[in-house]
């Protein structure tokens, strides 16, 4: 039986796989959303949801437990003042996963890692359109 067994080791030692994940984690809440492979997905949620809860608890200490896995210093300030305030009414669930399908070359079952309540992306509008074509006549 696997009672209380760690992580998936994804086919990886363990100083890749916790760089990659790093990396997944780092990716995502500077993008807010990344595409990657569902066991992927399913650990860099975890290590993501521990990094929002330590933004929303603030303090020197928890910046730097946070700054093991989270590289950059723009991204790591976004988690202690956006992501905290986005999420001070949320008890957990920062994250989402929805699956994709699967992948053309190897069939692996794929999946999109996104913060819930992020903002959508702005539609097209008129000033948009605008824009676009100044743009197009500066070119000419």
């Amino acid at each position: 039986m696997r009672h209380k067994v760690g992580q998936r080791k994804l086919h990886r030692t363990t100083s890749h796989r916790l760089a990659m994940l790093n990396n997944m984690v780092t990716s995502l809440l500077e993008h807010q959303a990344i595409r990657t492979t569902v066991p992927k997905a399913k650990e860099a949620r975890k290590m993501a949801e521990r990094i929002i809860t330590l933004g929303k608890r603030g303090g020197l200490a928890n910046v730097r437990l946070a700054a093991r896995i989270v590289k950059d210093k723009n991204v790591l300030q976004k988690v202690f003042s956006e992501y905290k305030d986005r999420y001070a009414n949320r008890k957990g669930g920062y994250t989402r996963i929805v699956k994709l399908g699967f992948r053309r070359g190897d069939a692996a079952e794929m999946a999109l890692l996104e913060l819930v309540d992020r903002p959508a992306k702005p539609a097209a509008t008129e000033g948009g359109e605008a824009q676009a074509e100044q743009a197009e006549a500066k070119t000419e």
